[in-house]
């Protein structure tokens, strides 16, 4: 009885597992396949459907498959001519070095744009009971040990020329004692500094060197478009040759500077990436990383690089002369908003606004008046107040520009011969606030003690000596001590006249054009009581 309830069981669990085999449940050697015994049908014939899953990334059927490109071979070939930047500084202190003491190298903090919490800021942040330096109850306790030390800081940079000239950031190596360049092949060198320029923040150095270096080709930044993948190659926080990528983000990025022209990108820049190349996909260096914006001195997907083109312009200069030789206009120029578009009777806003002329400069023996628009330099447009400062920079000295300039609603074009750049002659770019629904201002007529006492030379017109919060005069960015020379090209010589002419602009709920003097620069700004 036992063996034959032991033969049916078996029986029954056999047939059960072919069953499954039959059905694909379980892949026996004996199961379904092409030939098996499972009874033909007229399906046979027709695609069986896949129940396995996709394997992972497949492409979904009848989808192509897109390998995204590898910037490997590229990094190859470029990484030799991308090093490492370390800079030493003595700095001379009545004290001991404390956090927050800054100097060279790629601090961050002294480029342009950058972020107020960067790298060397308060570690112990805003909430630090001992404030702004936690051991300033130790200085004032023991009082001051003087004493020097030397701070370290790193940077990157791109050797340019087979004989050892290397670009990279005047931040960076500005104010450096000791300059130390490391290669790929972990070679070491001393490097010198051959000229630096503050106003781009660029500097050229030098290593000395018998053979021949592999160096970067420079492209044509001009080029470059929004939206051109982009890789940037440099020693993030010590990190050396770190290999980050990302797209042009924008172009032309004014940061408060008048040679500002920023490429902007979300390739990752960090401290230590100053002076470090932008590449192109062809291996061309279209700029040079140089600040991000951030308030944390990490990158936060904003960074800022120079234009190779300028750079170029600027490095030939560096290495010829050790410094940059710029033409000079003689001109404080500022954006033309608007506003202000709307009172000089533009159709749009374009140009440079002239807001001050200096005596005996170019520009005044050209016959350039104080509001004029300049339309037009050597036949290029000037579309806005950043671009002037350039072009007027990149002239050869000597030479005799036309210069268009719209005066009164007509074009009038005037001959200027450029003269050499020196030190605090710069075509400045201000920008006044925008206008507001009142005045909230509040003046006093100017006399010669209180010209003097502000170092004003102009005894004429009124000072502000109030502005009220959130008006169109603090919205028109008017502050305590400025003087207001014109209200709507009416010379201003007491309060009682501006009073006249405040009232009736008021009166008639118009624009009010004010030209106003702040310290040695002029600058126009526009009230608009209609907000």
């Amino acid at each position: 009885m036992g063996k034959t309830v032991a033969a049916v069981t078996g029986g029954v669990v056999l047939g059960l597992a072919i069953a499954f085999a039959n059905a694909g449940a379980f892949q026996f050697p004996w199961g379904s396949g092409d030939n098996g015994s499972k009874p033909q049908t007229s399906s046979q014939n027709q695609p069986q459907p896949s129940h396995q899953p996709a394997p992972p990334n497949a492409p979904e059927p009848n989808e192509p498959a897109v390998a995204l490109p590898s910037w490997a071979p590229l990094v190859r070939r470029v990484m030799p001519t991308v090093v490492n930047v370390a800079v030493v500084q003595e700095i001379k202190s009545s004290g001991f070095p404390f956090p927050g003491d800054s100097g060279s190298g790629d601090d961050e903090g002294q480029g342009p744009g950058m972020g107020p919490q960067g790298p060397g800021g308060n570690p112990f942040g805003p909430g630090n009971p001992f404030g702004g330096d936690p051991f300033e109850q130790f200085r004032h306790f023991f009082g001051q040990t003087p004493r020097n030390y030397k701070e370290h800081g790193l940077g990157s940079g791109v050797i340019v020329s087979p004989d050892g000239y290397i670009l990279t950031n005047d931040h960076v190596v500005g104010h450096a004692d000791e300059i130390h360049v490391t290669l790929l092949d972990k070679r070491e060198f001393t490097a010198k500094v051959v000229g630096k320029d503050q106003k781009t923040d660029l500097a050229l150095i030098k290593i000395d060197t018998n053979q021949h270096l592999p160096y970067a080709a420079l492209g044509n930044s001009t080029k470059a478009e929004v939206g051109d993948p982009v890789m940037a190659i440099g020693s993030p926080f010590g990190f050396n040759l770190s290999v980050t990528s990302g797209i042009i983000s924008a172009k032309g990025r004014a940061l408060g500077g008048n040679y500002d022209d920023f490429i902007q990108t979300d390739a990752s820049i960090n401290p230590g990436n100053s002076g470090g190349p932008l590449f192109n996909t062809s291996g061309q260096v279209i700029a040079v990383n140089t600040a991000i914006y951030s308030s944390t001195g990490a990158n936060n997907g904003i960074g800022f690089a120079i234009p190779i083109n300028l750079a170029k312009s600027v490095m030939e200069q560096l290495k010829a002369h050790g410094k940059v030789v710029r033409g000079w206009l003689g001109v404080e120029i500022q954006e033309v908003t608007p506003d202000l578009a709307k009172s000089f009777g533009l159709s749009m806003p374009s140009g440079a606004l002239v807001a001050g002329v200096e005596s005996d400069g170019p520009a005044a023996k050209a016959g350039i008046e104080r509001g004029d628009i300049i339309a037009k330099f050597n036949g290029e447009t000037v579309h806005d107040e950043h671009e002037l400062p350039e072009m007027v920079a990149a002239t050869p000295i000597g030479k005799q520009v036309p210069i268009e300039v719209i005066r009164n609603g007509k074009h009038v074009t005037l001959d200027a011969t450029i003269a050499v750049l020196k030190e605090q002659q710069i075509a400045s770019a201000e920008n006044p606030g925008e206008a507001g629904a009142s005045w909230g201002l509040q003046v006093r007529d100017m006399t010669p003690e209180l010209a003097q006492q502000l170092g004003l030379h102009n005894s004429k017109g009124v000072v502000v000596t109030g502005v009220k919060q959130d008006s169109p005069a603090a919205d028109a960015n008017l502050q305590q001590g400025d003087q207001i020379l014109e209200i709507n090209h009416k010379k201003i010589n007491s309060a009682d006249e501006f009073a006249t002419l405040a009232r009736d602009a008021q009166k008639n709920k118009s624009q009010a054009l004010l030209l106003v003097q702040r310290g040695s620069a002029t600058l126009y700004t526009v009230i608009n009581p209609q907000g």
